[in-house]
Formats: structure tokens, C-alpha cells, sequence
């Protein structure tokens, strides 16, 4: 176990989240103990920030490490960063030097390091000096630099210039035929749920009502419409229909650059369910095997077959669908290299327009995290070698990577990539990732995002998560959002 000291300082959960990229076995302790410590101290001389850290075993000095930093004429929340960003250069300088691991995206434990790239775009730097700001200030390596520069750029003529007037909306469809062990978003079992499906819909259809007096109060205009889940195509076709009518009858959709549907799980895509999404103009939909091995299907609990996923994606082809992602997640239990190499085989025959690949996250709400000791993970370096892997097939798919970024508990702190087509990019996607514009959420565990450029704040407004409250209290969660423009209008 690992003792930590922190001196002149209390940023404990920013420590902590930087020490769980080389181990989870440490704790916070008052003295130094006989055994294996990390003492790290900070203190401000000359308007400097210095931040020592030390590695101790018996009490004997094994590794340092000072960095500091220069905060003249900086404001206090500046300072508070750049103090945040010296302690964990120095930490992290010290815990390389002890673990030897691989961390390439060095002190960054935050899940947008685009979004970094394209504050300092914003700032007229040079590729060069944001080459060296994010080396010298964040220690990522060249690999991720190159990688997050290339997506920055894709992305900029899609967000780019920033018009505050325009929004992205989502739509939550809660359920699901059954929930995969990894799952923590809304996802109701059909089973126990399904018959509140009705009752559901009519209820999000009067919180479309209510957004639509709002927008049209505030003049907003719909740039994207996304609707997501749990697994949408559990609404039946007819549900459907009546879902997405109600949404170009109350809104004014005429200007939306893209529709999208995931369709998600293939043993909720029929003929009808296709031919309703391509009659009411849906130009995107998602296809999510998230493996194209039978055995790991089964058992993250998808309960649907290798060959379904291929008939669903044929049977969309056929229909009409020109524009098709697909969900892969790497590090599911008992994978290794080469059953994710049939998975990008298998992919790769059928061509979708664009490739989504997650690493696996140990969310907080999932199965997973409840039974952690019941499934084998994918080591680390087995991880990176997929990651590898997956990128070498996007590229001969042709398909360049336009969007991404990292979520808490991840397997090795990787991230998740979009890959597209050229001309097939999910505007969606980026503008929720780089947080850019405002995004309406409607259903239950939606969260709203309300983006305020030129103060650098987004304030976010859940709606609840119980689909039974949600039907109960639909009226709240459309003042809770109205509130909140409101606010702010002021």
C-alpha cells in the first residue's frame, strides 16, 4: 500500500485520480509510515508555484521530483489550475519513475483533451507551440498529440464559427430488451418496463410541447436532432412514427443538418421499424454489435446473434440507409487481440460509414461494477494492442478519426475514437464533445447542457431517471430547463 502526504495543499481528489493511472493501492495519510510513500508539498515564493514530490521507502529517498510554475498577473481560478497542473507534473514525473507505466496522455485525467487542442487553435498558436504546450504542460505523448491535433482540426469546420443561436437536441428512449452488464445509462428491461411505453411517450411528446414554446421564446434553431436510449427501436413502428411526427410537428426542424436514431441492438431492427426511420427522413442510424463474437455476446448478456447483427445491417442497406455507424467496445470480458481482430473483420465486410470504438469504462450504475470480481478484464497492455489494432483497420476502411474522448474508471485511461468516411461525420457527436453548444435534453435521464461561451460555463439540468417519476413529473422537468434559460436571459 502506498501512503500519501499531501503539504500545503488539499487537492486530494486531483491526486488521487492521477495516482489511480499507476495504481488503485494507495491512501491519504497525516505522518510518514515505515514502508512506501509520496509526499508531495507546494509552496508559493516570488509569484512561483513549486511543487516537490517525493518517493520513500524506510523512510530513505528513492525519487523526486520539483516542477514550477510562473503565476504573475494571474486570477485566482488561474492560479488554482495551474498550481492543480505543477502538483501532478511532479507526482506523475516520481510515479513514472516507480511504475514504469505506460500513461500517454500523461496528467490529463479530464475526458475532453480535444477540447484543449481547440482552446489553443482559438488562440492563434501555431501547431508547433501547441505541439510543445501540450508535451511541456500536460507530458502527452507525441502518439496522442498527433492524434488529438488531427481530430481538432477535422472538427473545427463543423463547429466553427460559434453561433449561440443554435442548438443540438436529444431525445431519451429509456428502454431496452435486456441491459448488458456494462450498461449505466437509462436502460429498462422490456420486460418489467414495456408497459409503460405508451404512458412514456405521451408524456415526452407534452415535454416537446413544452420545449417548443421555449425555444420558439428565446429564438433557437435545431441544428441536429439525435434520438438515443436505452435502445429507441424498442419503440415499436407505429410508436415511432407517432414519436417522431410529434417532434416535426411541435418543432421547427426545417434547418437540421442531421437526423440521427440508434437503432442499437439488431433484436430490435425489423423491416417496419426501418422502413417507418426511412420515411421520416432519418439520415443516420447506429448498428451496435459492440462484438462480433458469439460467446462474448452472450455473455454480456445482448441476447441476439453474430448473424443478426449482419442481417439487421443488410436489411438496412436494402431500405435505403446510406449513412450507418457502428459500436464496437474493446476490453469486454475474456477478449483478447484476436477476437477482436474477427470483430474488425467482420466489420470491415460489411462497410459502415462510420466506426465508434469504446474502451471499456467500469461505470459506477452498471453489473460490472457490482460484480467485479465475477468477470477477468483485459490487461493493459492487451488493451493497447487493440486499440492499435482498431485503428489500423479504420484506416484501411478508410475511415479517418473525427471525434473522442475519455471517461472515468476506463480500462488504462484510453479513449474512445468516432472514426467516419470522409463526409460522413457525426456534427452530433463532435458539438456534444468539444461543448461548444447548448444541448436540450428531453426524457427521462436526460441531462441538458446550457453552453456559455464567452463566460467558459455550462450549467447542466437533469431530468430524473425513473421512468415512473418522469411520467409523473413531466411538467417539472420542463420548467426546470426554463429556469435555466431563464436565468440567464436576465
Amino acid at each position: 500500500m502506498l501512503g500519501v502526504i499531501l503539504k500545503g495543499h488539499d487537492y486530494k481528489y486531483e491526486v488521487a485520480e492521477l495516482i489511480k493511472l499507476f495504481t488503485t493501492q494507495f491512501k491519504f495519510v497525516d505522518n510518514k509510515d515505515v514502508g512506501m510513500m509520496l509526499e508531495n508539498s507546494v509552496v508559493f515564493y516570488n509569484d512561483k508555484v513549486f511543487s516537490k514530490t517525493v518517493y520513500l521507502e524506510n523512510y530513505q529517498v528513492i525519487y523526486d521530483s520539483l516542477d514550477h510554475r510562473n503565476i504573475e498577473g494571474l486570477s485566482e481560478q488561474e492560479i488554482k489550475k495551474v498550481t492543480k497542473e505543477t502538483i501532478k507534473r511532479s507526482m506523475y514525473n516520481v510515479l513514472m519513475k516507480k511504475f514504469n507505466s505506460y500513461v500517454p496522455w500523461g496528467i490529463l485525467t479530464g475526458i475532453r483533451p480535444v477540447k484543449i487542442v481547440h482552446t489553443l487553435l482559438d488562440k492563434n498558436l501555431s501547431e508547433e507551440d501547441i505541439r510543445e504546450n501540450l508535451k511541456t504542460n500536460y507530458l502527452i505523448s507525441d502518439e496522442k498529440i498527433d492524434l488529438a491535433l488531427n481530430i481538432a482540426k477535422r472538427e473545427r469546420k463543423f463547429i466553427y464559427p460559434i453561433d449561440e443561436n443554435k442548438i443540438s437536441l436529444y431525445v431519451s428512449i429509456p428502454f431496452c430488451p435486456t441491459r448488458c452488464y456494462y450498461c449505466s445509462f437509462p436502460a429498462n428491461p422490456l420486460k418489467q418496463f414495456g408497459h409503460l411505453k405508451k404512458n412514456y411517450l405521451e408524456k415526452l411528446i407534452i415535454e416537446i410541447k413544452g420545449l417548443a414554446k421555449l425555444l420558439q421564446e428565446t429564438n433557437k434553431e435545431i441544428e441536429t436532432l439525435y434520438i438515443g436510449g436505452g435502445t429507441p427501436t424498442t419503440l415499436d413502428a407505429d410508436e415511432m412514427d407517432i414519436l417522431i411526427k410529434a417532434l416535426f410537428k411541435e418543432l421547427d426542424l426545417s434547418k437540421i443538418k442531421e437526423f440521427t436514431v440508434e437503432a442499437g441492438r439488431p433484436d430490435t431492427i425489423n423491416r417496419e421499424i426501418l422502413e417507418c426511420l426511412k420515411k421520416n427522413n432519418v439520415t443516420r442510424i447506429s448498428i451496435n454489435p459492440q462484438t462480433m463474437n458469439q460467446e462474448t455476446l452472450d455473455k454480456i448478456g445482448r441476447g441476439h446473434s453474430v448473424e443478426e447483427i449482419k442481417e439487421a445491417f443488410n436489411l438496412a442497406r436494402e431500405i435505403g440507409f446510406d449513412n450507418i455507424n457502428m459500436d464496437l467496445i474493446l476490453g469486454l470480458e475474456g477478449e483478447n487481440v484476436e477476437m477482436v481482430r474477427n470483430t474488425l473483420e467482420e466489420i470491415k465486410k460489411l462497410s459502415p460509414e462510420s466506426l465508434t470504438v469504446h474502451t471499456l469504462a467500469i461505470k459506477r450504475a452498471s453489473k460490472l461494477k457490482e460484480k467485479m470480481d465475477e468477470y477477468v478484464l483485459t490487461q493493459y497492455e492487451e488493451m493497447v494492442k487493440m486499440i492499435d489494432l482498431s485503428m489500423e483497420y479504420a484506416k484501411e476502411m478508410n475511415l479517418n478519426p473525427y471525434y473522442m474522448y475519455r471517461q472515468k474508471q476506463m480500462l488504462g485511461n484510453l479513449e474512445n475514437i468516432g472514426y467516419a468516411k470522409e463526409g460522413y461525420e457525426c456534427i452530433y457527436n463532435m458539438q456534444i464533445m468539444e461543448e461548444k453548444q447548448s444541448n436540450y435534453a428531453l426524457g427521462a435521464g436526460s441531462i441538458s447542457k446550457f453552453v456559455y461561451v464567452d463566460e467558459d460555463r455550462i450549467e447542466r439540468v437533469e431530468n430524473v431517471k425513473n421512468v415512473e417519476q418522469y411520467i409523473d413529473r413531466v411538467e417539472e422537468m420542463i420548467d426546470r430547463k426554463k429556469e435555466e434559460v431563464l436565468k440567464n436571459a436576465n
